[in-house]
């Protein structure tokens, strides 16, 4: 599955995420993979060579406005990218992460875990989805491709905060930790 976030959503670590009115907003906790340099149809023995960092990041969606638009055969666009709903972590350098196929997800709405999972059980792995996304559109320095989220996703409301934490399972140490607060926006 492939959809395009303005970048009109991103939203720096500690801002608040807007829930929209009639909305019904779910977090999906995601590795976000950066694009170092411009590429085209990269191929799988190439596509490391294009990562020049991560980020952890919130895949915020309108769940009810995503079920209309699948039954309708849109794009989801329009339930997963409005203003505030890509929340991101801080940059993390490609070197500070050896093994990006161990990492481990968490994210938790006030204090009570509600996503934990691990890179090792992604559906494709970071090179098969750099291959993939090249082989439609041109990846240019700066993009940033999420990867997926582990089971436990659920909604979140006016109020909650959202923490999530990204950790090197093979070392145990701690990547990157983001905090939102959830309003509703005005």
């Amino acid at each position: 599955m492939l959809f395009l976030k303005p970048t009109s959503s991103f939203l720096q670590n500690g801002g608040k995420i807007e829930i929209p009115k009639n909305c019904d907003v779910h977090h999906e906790l995601e590795l976000g993979v950066i694009i170092g340099k411009t590429g085209r149809d990269i191929s799988l023995q190439e596509a490391n060579s294009f990562v020049d960092g991560y980020v952890l990041a919130l895949d915020m969606t309108a769940r009810n406005v995503q079920d209309q638009a699948k039954k309708k055969g849109h794009p989801w666009t329009v339930a997963k990218g409005y203003d505030t709903f890509t929340p991101i972590g801080s940059f993390i350098p490609k070197e500070n992460i050896k093994n990006p196929k161990n990492l481990q997800l968490i994210l938790k709405v006030d204090e009570q875990v509600k996503q934990n999972g691990s890179t090792a059980d992604m559906i494709f792995d970071i090179p098969t989805l750099i291959r993939h996304v090249s082989g439609i559109m041109t990846l240019e320095k700066g993009d940033l491709i999420l990867t997926g989220t582990p089971s436990g996703v659920g909604p979140v409301s006016s109020g909650q905060t959202v923490c999530g934490l990204l950790k090197d399972n093979d070392t145990g140490k701690e990547l990157s930790e983001i905090k939102f607060t959830v309003i509703d926006r005005k």
